[in-house]
C-alpha cells in the first residue's frame, strides 16, 4: 500500500536511528565494563571517548562526505585520489545549513529537554504508582542520578568542532553555537548544583581526554580549511598553512608531557605524607615481600598471606597520630608561594584518617 510504504520509508529509519542513539551510551558502557575497567570515572571516560568517535564519524564526517557523495557521485567515481580533499572542501560550505538545523534541533532542544526532564518525571510517576511501597522506595524513585559525562560531554565537544570548522568557512553558524553554549552553561550549572548527585570525585581526570579531543578538533578544522583553500585558487598558500597542524600537534605533545602527570600521579607532598604514615603504622613492613604477591588474584593466595598483609582497621588507625609536617621550615617560616599551601598539619592528618 502506498501509504504504508511512504510511512516506512519516511519515519521508521529516523525512529530506528533515534532509538539506537538512545541505547548507544548503555552499549558503550557495557563494552567498557567488558574491557575490565572498574571505577565509575574510568568507565565514563572510556565511554565518552567511544561516543565522541561515533559522533565524529557518524554525524560530522558522514554528513559531509556521504551527503556530497550522493550529490556528486559521478565526480567521485571519475576523479583521482588527490582530488578528494578538494571535493570535501567544496562540500563543507554546502552542509552549513544542515548543521545549523542540527544545532537548533539537537542542541537547543536537548538543553530544553535537560531543564524539563520529562523522561525522569514520567519514570518517577510510573515507579510511584507501581513500585513504591515505603518512604525508602520513594527516595530511590526520586533519585536524579548523575549528570552522565559519558553522553553529555561528547555532544558538547561536537558543537565545539562544528564551530572551529565553520568559523572561517560559514561564520553565520557561529551565533547558533554561541546561543547553545550560553544556554548549556546556564542549564547545566543549575542542574549540577541543584539537581544531580555527585557519585564520585575524579580529581579532574576527564581533562586530559577533553584536551586531546579539543586538539583533534583544531587539527581537523585546519586540514579541512586547507582543502577549502585548494578549491578557491589559493593553492600556493597550502604549503605554508601545513605548518598549523604540525605546530598544533607539538603543542599537544608539550601539554601532555608537562601537565598530564599531575592527573595520574601523586604530588610529592602527598606521596611523602603517605610514606610517613605507612612507616609509622607498620615499622616492620617488608615491602619487597608484600609486592611479591600483591598482584596475585585473591583466589590463588593463602590465608596466611591475607592475614599477614591485612591493613589496620579503622579503630586502630584512629589511634595512630603521626606528625607528617616537615620541621625544616625554621629558616622559611612563610608558606611557599609556588604550591599555594603549607605541608599538612597534625589536626589535618587526624581528620583525614577519620574520614
Amino acid at each position: 500500500m502506498p501509504t504504508i510504504k511512504s510511512f516506512i520509508q519516511g519515519f521508521l529509519p529516523g525512529i530506528a536511528l533515534k532509538i539506537f542513539l538512545i541505547l548507544l551510551p548503555s552499549i558503550l558502557m557495557f563494552m567498557s565494563k567488558v574491557e575490565g575497567l572498574t571505577s565509575v570515572s574510568s568507565l565514563e571516560r572510556r565511554s565518552a571517548s567511544k561516543y565522541y568517535i561515533f559522533l565524529f564519524f557518524n554525524v560530522f564526517l558522514a554528513s559531509i562526505i556521504a551527503g556530497s557523495a550522493l550529490e556528486q557521485l559521478q565526480t567521485y567515481l571519475h576523479q583521482s585520489a588527490n582530488q578528494i580533499p578538494r571535493t570535501i572542501g567544496v562540500a563543507i560550505p554546502m552542509k552549513a545549513t544542515f548543521f545549523i538545523t542540527y544545532v537548533m534541533v539537537d542542541g537547543w532542544a536537548g538543553v530544553a529537554g535537560e531543564i524539563l526532564r520529562l523522561k525522569p518525571l514520567v519514570i518517577f510517576h510510573l515507579k510511584n504508582f507501581f513500585l513504591v511501597k515505603t518512604e525508602k522506595d520513594r527516595d530511590e524513585a526520586m533519585d536524579p542520578g548523575s549528570i552522565g559525562f559519558d553522553s553529555n560531554e561528547p555532544q558538547i565537544q561536537l558543537y565545539f568542532l562544528l564551530g572551529l570548522v565553520y568559523a572561517v568557512v560559514t561564520p553565520f553558524l557561529l551565533p547558533f553555537i554561541l546561543v547553545f553554549y550560553v544556554l548549556a552553561y546556564v542549564v547545566y550549572r543549575h542542574q549540577i548544583i541543584n539537581v544531580y548527585n555527585q557519585e564520585y570525585e575524579s580529581a579532574a581526570a576527564f581533562w586530559p581526554s577533553v584536551h586531546g579531543r579539543i586538539i583533534t578538533a583544531l587539527i581537523v578544522s585546519q586540514l579541512l580549511f586547507l582543502g577549502l583553500l585548494s578549491t578557491k585558487g589559493a593553492g600556493q598558500s597550502t604549503p605554508v598553512l601545513l605548518v598549523l597542524p604540525v605546530v598544533t600537534f607539538y603543542f599537544h605533545k608539550y601539554c601532555k608531557n608537562r601537565y598530564e602527570p599531575a592527573f595520574v600521579e601523586y604530588p610529592l607532598q602527598e606521596a611523602m605524607r603517605k610514606d610517613t604514615l605507612e612507616r609509622a603504622r607498620e615499622p616492620g613492613f617488608d615491602l619487597k615481600t608484600y609486592l611479591a604477591s600483591a598482584y596475585i588474584h585473591p583466589v590463588f593466595k593463602g590465608g596466611d598471606d591475607d592475614e599477614k598483609f591485612s591493613m589496620m582497621d579503622e579503630a586502630e588507625a584512629d589511634q595512630v597520630l603521626v606528625a607528617t609536617k616537615r620541621q625544616s621550615r625554621r629558616n622559611t617560616p612563610v608558606p611557599s608561594r609556588h604550591n599555594g599551601s603549607e605541608a599538612p598539619s597534625l589536626p589535618e592528618i587526624v581528620n583525614d584518617q577519620r574520614l
